[in-house]
């Protein structure tokens, strides 16, 4: 049997709140490496990163992934191009690549020493400029780490920054145990209703088994038995709703979604009515 029912609201939006009760119970290094699973790495035994050397190459490199990172370098030899190598094979899910062509530059508008992330989901750049001392491979890990918002990405406290920083304000998250038999059917038919909100909505898994999640379960008001669960949310107004269901499904997941959506449309174009002028 399918529940619908409204959770409870707090007086800040709810992703914020999320990623507060995260950093309550688990540091960002010590959650870094959680969202592997349910990202589906496009990065090969190819060299890496990939030589760029025309505008041809890095168009296709780009938009032949989810997430792909590129380093503009004008001396691929230089301090800044092996902080950027090394960080390289730091995230061997990611596909790096490197171009040093003037023309690849003036093509993407971007100066020397520039590492770009570009992302399919909500069509996103994100830049880091290597000029800065202070950036080493460390800090360009984690920088890749916080942006690498995927067609469906696992929260965890540093996905949960990316996810925070986009400017994408819908919102949907599985929440789920990612130990369960069925848990990849479930995904596969996430992550092909994702497909249809490119742009439009965030959609986001949720693993219940992790401890640092009990507290977000209990945001919600759900308990374990009550999963799988749909969390859908509009982080400027804190609008939200939750959806017990038996079974994940690709119409089901898109009801939810343009129920929400509607709604939140409808409320926009109350808000927008202007009252009729008064006769003086």
């Amino acid at each position: 049997m399918v529940r619908r029912r409204q959770a409870a609201t707090m007086g800040t939006s709810i992703f914020p709140c999320l990623f507060v009760i995260l950093l309550t119970r688990c540091s960002p290094v010590g959650c870094a490496g959680g969202s592997d699973s349910a990202s589906h790495s496009t990065a090969s035994a190819t060299e890496k990163p990939v030589p760029l050397k025309n505008i041809a190459d890095a168009e296709a490199f780009v938009s032949g992934a989810e997430v792909a990172v590129i380093g503009f370098f004008q001396d691929p030899q230089s301090p800044e191009a092996e902080q950027f190598v090394l960080a390289a094979g730091q995230v061997p899910e990611v596909p790096f690549g490197l171009s040093s062509s003037a023309a690849v530059l003036s093509h993407y508008g971007a100066s020397a020493n520039t590492v770009a992330l570009f992302r399919t989901v909500d069509n996103d750049r994100r830049d880091l400029d290597m000029n800065d001392r202070e950036v080493d491979a460390k800090k360009l890990t984690r920088f890749v780490r916080i942006n690498e918002l995927r067609l469906v990405t696992e929260y965890d406290p540093v996905t949960a920054i990316g996810v925070m920083q986009s400017s994408v304000q819908f919102n949907l998250l599985l929440i789920t145990d990612k130990m369960s038999p069925k848990h990849p059917e479930r995904m596969r038919k996430f992550r092909a209703a994702a497909e249809l909100y490119k742009g439009k909505i965030l959609f986001i898994l949720l693993d219940s088994n992790l401890k640092s999640n009990e507290r977000v379960l209990s945001y919600f008001q759900l308990k374990k038995s009550q999963l799988p669960a749909l969390a859908v949310f509009h982080t400027p107004d804190d609008e939200h709703d939750v959806l017990t269901v038996d079974e994940i499904s690709i119409d089901r997941v898109q009801d939810f979604c343009n129920r929400f959506l509607q709604r939140m449309q409808q409320k926009e174009d109350k808000s927008e009515e202007k009252p009729p002028n008064e006769e003086l």
